[in-house]
């Protein structure tokens, strides 16, 4: 087995590679060069180019991996360690000039998360965890916070694409929140804001229809910082969901609680 400290290190250094080319591609970047995948959803040629040079780093660095990739430019085909990789997540916020957005790398075995980097690239920040160790921001240990009355609660609530599957429980959410919590953001970033958790600069974040690729770095640095990831039932084995609750533990049950009142709305 390798050794996943020496491994986060290189990881982090070739996410800070990536995230350097993304930020000298938006000082000439056009949005005649945008696609839309789907209503809404948006790619480009940074994205394209910023997969590939990741896959052929990470590849270089651990042969044995497969990958679960947001473009799909590489596979998995059943090896024993997979590597799941958002290019950039953000695009939104990245096509039209907006922080955050950022580069995201987890590895993964069949059944837990081993390692995960987020570097976001609008404040040079390089989050970072490996499964039993801590989780870091540029080097230095984060935690997530203690805050536990909902009035205190500075909370994200995301909305996804799709818009008509997840209305109903994104209008109950922010319905039960304004003026009851001390805040509600949408990021735009489903990586950058699970790490704002882990940092302690959120309390509580919320989203389905989400990849592998948004949360999975992020979800383990969470975890590594002392906080708690689930999917919308509670059920801590979500790596391989698409709704996902995170929190600093305390409020958890308060999202999940929220939750369960929706009716199921095919998630």
């Amino acid at each position: 087995m390798f050794n996943l400290q020496e491994l986060t290190n290189k990881v982090s250094k070739i996410a800070i590679e990536a995230g350097i080319y993304l930020k000298d591609e938006r000082k000439n970047f056009h949005m005649e060069k945008v696609e839309e995948k789907n209503t809404h959803d948006y790619v480009s040629y940074v994205d394209k180019e910023s997969e590939n040079r990741l896959v052929q780093a990470l590849s270089d660095l651990l042969p044995e991996a497969g990958f679960i990739t947001e473009e799909g430019s590489a596979t998995y085909e059943d090896q024993p360690y997979c590597w799941v990789i958002d290019p950039l997540d953000g695009t939104t916020n990245y096509i039209h000039d907006n922080a955050p957005y950022c580069v995201s790398i987890a590895l993964r075995n069949h059944t837990e998360l081993l390692v995960g980097v987020v570097y976001e690239v609008c404040r040079n920040e390089c989050f970072s965890a490996w499964r039993g160790g801590k989780a870091f921001l540029n080097g230095e240990e984060i935690h997530v916070s203690n805050v536990k009355e909902k009035e205190k609660a500075f909370v994200v609530v995301e909305l996804p694409y799709k818009a008509d599957q997840y209305k109903k429980t994104a209008l109950h959410l922010i319905d039960r929140f304004y003026g009851v919590v001390s805040g509600i953001r949408m990021n735009g970033s489903a990586a950058t804001a699970l790490c704002y958790v882990a940092a302690g600069r959120f309390d509580a974040w919320a989203e389905a229809f989400i990849g592998k690729w948004d949360y999975s770095a992020a979800a383990l640095i969470i975890m590594q910082a002392g906080g708690k990831v689930t999917d919308f039932y509670g059920d801590g084995q979500f790596i391989e969901g698409h709704h996902i609750v995170a929190s600093n533990g305390y409020l958890h049950p308060l999202f999940i609680d929220l939750l369960a009142e929706v009716p199921p709305n095919k998630m």
